[in-house]
């Protein structure tokens, strides 16, 4: 058996271990599914050591994949499956990918970014009969041996987070080291999970994208721990309030997009809620508007946690709903896990209430460094094991931390990452634009919409065919979420005589009555 899950098979082999949106898998099956995914990949050349990726929604097989990964000493980077074909390519070749396990679902955008990085990989299909050179996972699993495998050695997830530039990092950690004992592997499930509080014989409801590192955190560290997962594909929130009533979840993620679609629920929808299942529900991944957070801790209670976290830094800040309310905005004291430092432009450590750059410092001696990117890694650290995300931020007098900007011209946009510069790097390619300005400006739902203030050439008028006909041009080579839902058409761009933009002059009037500055 695989090591992690062994101890559920064998006392609990019968009952549901993943339920997603086929239908549910038992401790038993999934046992021997990794068991014969594990010895399917080393059938086919993929030994312990090497590199694959998974292009995978929320479906069993990420977590079958994962944990065949996981326990044969293999690095594996989850996909954003919303990435172009260009990105896609960037990551499977950054990583050094051998293989491929793909949803088919996402099988023309594995393929097409296969085609474009022009290096041989294995791609293995999900869900799907495999087209061109792709090979059936069923088919791998049923040639492949049931038996507990031999030599298994601790795998290491590599989460792809976005970089200033538009090409993502990898973020390799030291926590959990690539080749090293299973045991290891087994006292951080064990220790996230306490960290957390949750409840082991629960079950966990995951409705984010397992490629980001929440929801993988969120969702495969309690699975590991012994909960039954129930994984979506979508979010669907009069579907969320559904299963955790007809399914029993008692510890779920969200991040506050979600809250604010919940909220957006017909009274009488929320009303026929009951929850009381509910022991612990975590939300990470961007700033949550008062109002919203409140409004939740209103409707369900005091079960909803929030973590400052990173996939780079680590576990930051943790908060509940009682210190939150005695703190609005906060985002929390340090985890026993770190320690919060806010440093000043002299690298200097600064006094309560003053603003700087936040660091977290990894209290258990773990650090990380972005794979293939030394200088990067460089420009993250203050010191060993003290790591920067470039979010700026103060510490009250009692050690709680809140966020006031960012250092790094990010837009966060439903909890994801997005950099301006890479789209202003596409639009400035179009024939009728001279100059563009990407930046973050309120949204109700997503918490920041993307814009993008274009100076035109001579001739061109910012009219609506304009702007569907840069969305589309935008679409051939970003992610659809990158792609700016808001359009300026100024006569010129703010820029410095040193021809630095100062993006604040066109950012800032948007957010003047908002109460918030992200």
């Amino acid at each position: 058996m695989a090591r992690l899950s062994a101890p559920h098979a064998s006392s609990r082999g019968g009952e549901a271990a993943v339920i997603d949106d086929a239908g549910s898998l038992t401790w038993r099956e999934f046992d021997e599914r990794v068991n014969r995914c594990l010895d399917g990949l080393r059938a086919r050349g993929h030994e312990a050591g090497s590199t694959v990726a998974l292009l995978c929604g929320n479906r069993r097989e990420f977590l079958e994949a994962s944990s065949a990964l996981f326990h044969g000493g293999y690095l594996f980077p989850p996909v954003n499956w919303h990435f172009s074909a260009a990105e896609v390519a960037y990551v499977l070749g950054d990583s050094g990918a051998s293989a491929v396990v793909v949803d088919g679902e996402f099988i023309d955008l594995a393929l097409a970014a296969v085609d474009r990085l022009g290096a041989p990989i294995d791609v293995v299909v999900t869900g799907a009969e495999p087209t061109g050179s792709g090979t059936s996972y069923e088919q791998m699993l049923a040639d492949a041996s049931p038996a507990e495998p031999e030599d298994q050695t601790l795998g290491s997830v590599m989460m792809y987070t976005s970089g200033t530039t538009g090409n993502p990092k990898g973020v390799r950690s030291t926590g959990v080291p690539l080749g090293g004992d299973i045991e290891l592997g087994q006292l951080a499930v064990d220790g996230y999970t306490d960290l957390f509080g949750i409840d082991r014989g629960g079950r966990s409801l995951v409705t984010a994208p397992l490629y980001h590192g929440g929801p993988y955190v969120f969702g495969a560290v309690p699975f590991a721990a012994g909960c039954t997962i129930v994984l979506r594909q979508r979010f669907d929130p009069a579907g969320v309030l559904a299963d955790i009533d007809a399914l029993g979840i008692t510890n779920a993620y969200f991040v506050p997009t979600h809250f604010a679609r919940l909220l957006r629920l017909p009274d009488d929808v929320k009303a026929a809620f009951d929850g009381s299942t509910l022991r612990t529900v975590w939300h990470t991944a961007a700033p949550c508007p008062p109002d919203i957070k409140r409004a939740m801790i209103e409707w369900w209670g005091p079960v909803i946690h929030e973590t400052y976290a990173a996939s780079d830094a680590g576990i930051g800040t943790l908060i509940s709903s009682e210190q939150w309310l005695a703190k609005p905005g906060s985002v929390g004291p340090a985890s026993p896990l770190s320690e919060i430092l806010v440093v000043g432009e002299d690298g200097e450590r600064l006094a309560a209430g003053e603003v700087g750059t936040i660091y977290i410092h990894n209290r258990l001696g773990g650090d990380m460094s972005y794979h293939n990117a030394p200088e990067k890694t460089a420009a993250a650290h203050l010191a060993p094991g003290v790591v920067t995300v470039g979010d700026i931020g103060y510490l009250d007098d009692d050690g709680y931390l809140f966020l006031s900007d960012r250092e790094i011209d990010m837009i966060i946009s439903g909890g994801v990452n997005i950099y301006p510069a890479e789209i202003e790097a596409r639009l400035v390619t179009h024939p009728s634009v001279v100059d563009a300005a990407v930046f973050g400006i309120p949204d109700d739902e997503f918490g920041e919409g993307v814009c993008a203030a274009v100076l035109l050439v001579d001739g061109s008028t910012g009219d609506e065919d304009t702007v569907r006909e840069l969305q589309a041009f935008c679409r051939e080579t970003l992610a659809g979420y990158k792609v700016p839902r808001s359009f300026e058409f100024p006569d010129a761009l703010p820029r410095t005589a040193t021809g630095k933009l100062v993006k604040r002059l066109l950012r800032d009037p948007h957010w003047e009555h908002h109460g918030r500055q992200i």
